[in-house]
Parts: C-alpha cells; sequence; structure tokens
C-alpha cells in the first residue's frame, strides 16, 4: 500500500533523512522510534509535502508517486499527518474546517441533509475522545490545552478516513486515560483499508497497541527494526546502543 525507497530529505544543505526505505502493506501498523534530534519528525514532514524541504527517492501510495505532487494532492490521494505541535487558527471553527476537509476530499455533496449529520458523526466521535460536544464549535486549536490538539488531531483522521496515516508523537501532551482513548480510536481506525505509522519517542502508547513492526531511526537512518519487544526493550535501555552512547 505504501512504499518508500531511499528517500533522502535535506534542508539548505544538511542532509537529514540519509536513504530510508520502508513498505508498509495494508493493516499494518509500524511504529518508528528514537531520539531527538534523529529525524522523526522531518521524515513525516517531508513524506508529507512541506515546502522548504528538498527530497530524492520514491514515495509511493498505491503505486503512484507523491514527491513530485503537492501536499493537498497527496492528501486527497488518501495520506494524512498528525502534527507534533498543531498550530493555532483563529475565526476557523473546528466544525467547519473537518467539514471541508472532508468535502476537498471528495465527500459527499454538501447538501443540508448531509452536513447535519456530518455534525453529528463529529459530535459522536469527539464524545470517544472524552470531549463535550461544544468542543466542534470552539476555533481551531485557540487556547487548547497539548492534550486536546492531540486529541483534535485524531478526531481529523477519524474523520478523514485516510488510507495511510502518519503520526507524530500522537501521545505527547495526554495523560493516561487520553492515551487510551486515543489508541482505541486508533484501533477502531485500523483494518485492511490502511495502514499506520507512528511516531513516538516514549513506547507509551504500545502498552494499548500492539504494532506489527518497529523501527529505531537514529542519525537519519533506520538502524534497527523488529516487533514490539524491540519498544520494551529501549524502555528499559534507552537508544545510547544506537547512537554511540548519547540520549
Amino acid at each position: 500500500m505504501f512504499d518508500i525507497k531511499d528517500l533522502r530529505v535535506s534542508v539548505g544543505d544538511k542532509e537529514i533523512i540519509k536513504g530510508i526505505t520502508l513498505s508498509l502493506k495494508a493493516g499494518e501498523i509500524h511504529v518508528l522510534m528514537g531520539p531527538n534530534g534523529a529525524g522523526k519528525t522531518s521524515f513525516a514532514q517531508a513524506i508529507m509535502g512541506s515546502p522548504g524541504m528538498k527530497t530524492s527517492g520514491s514515495v509511493k501510495l498505491d503505486g503512484k508517486e507523491l514527491l513530485k505532487r503537492p501536499t493537498d494532492e497527496r492528501a486527497r490521494l488518501g495520506l494524512f499527518l498528525s502534527f507534533q505541535n498543531p498550530e493555532e487558527i483563529e475565526g476557523v471553527k473546528v466544525s467547519n474546517f473537518i467539514r471541508k476537509a472532508v468535502a476537498a476530499r471528495g465527500g459527499k455533496s454538501q447538501d443540508l441533509d448531509t452536513m447535519v449529520k456530518a455534525h453529528e458523526n463529529l459530535v459522536n466521535s469527539a464524545a470517544k475522545l472524552g470531549m463535550d460536544k461544544s468542543f466542534v464549535s470552539r476555533e481551531l486549536n485557540v487556547g487548547f490545552s497539548g492534550g486536546e490538539k492531540k486529541r483534535l488531531e485524531i478526531l481529523q483522521m477519524m474523520a478523514l478516513k485516510p488510507k495511510v496515516v502518519i503520526l507524530d508523537e500522537p501521545d505527547s501532551g495526554l495523560d493516561v486515560d487520553g492515551i487510551k482513548l486515543i489508541a482505541s480510536a486508533i484501533k477502531d481506525l485500523s483494518g485492511k483499508d490502511r495502514c499506520f505509522l507512528m511516531i513516538t519517542h516514549y513506547p507509551r502508547i504500545l502498552r494499548y497497541i500492539k504494532p506489527d513492526f518497529v523501527h529505531v531511526l537514529a542519525d537519519g537512518k533506520i538502524v534497527k527494526s523488529g516487533d514490539v519487544k524491540l519498544a520494551h526493550e529501549i524502555e528499559e535501555k534507552g537508544y545510547s546502543s544506537y547512537t554511540g552512547g548519547k540520549e
């Protein structure tokens, strides 16, 4: 479903991602772990088409090359990225933002009945994430806590139902109850129609989600891959063995 081959990413004269090859099949959950500064967020942003990054290699979704396409086209093809630090946008309500995003992805026509049903579904999805119905009427991320911003990213995922879901540290800023709710939403959406790539520094969320593969990123390269046991090993021993003694 999602194939990355020899992806290299540079910002200015500095190479950040140094040749990553990764293949995600439909239904799989992959986890990318690594210390601060390893290049995890840059990797995700480059896949999504962040400006200012020079890329080479290949990133294909259902056989379609993404690297030469703009970000909005990548999203329409089914790529989704939840941000580590989402932006605040004054004057834009959560409900309107998500409704227009779904429409831009080729959703149903925006007649009144469709809009009402979509709003009801959005409120119900928000409730599953432990958020009051008033949440969807607030301005996008304005005055939100770190945990609320993370839940909003997951709410967008639930509404868009993308094919490839990239989650950049979805558990940061959340307490245990929040992590459980997000893990439950991910499990509900997982299945043969999509795959997940979760980026994390700590393996807390893996107590509630069992990934198919865990990869360690260090100095812009994947240096080891394994199953969930690798994540527990890192939790116990840290990243020093992959970073030359540096965390």
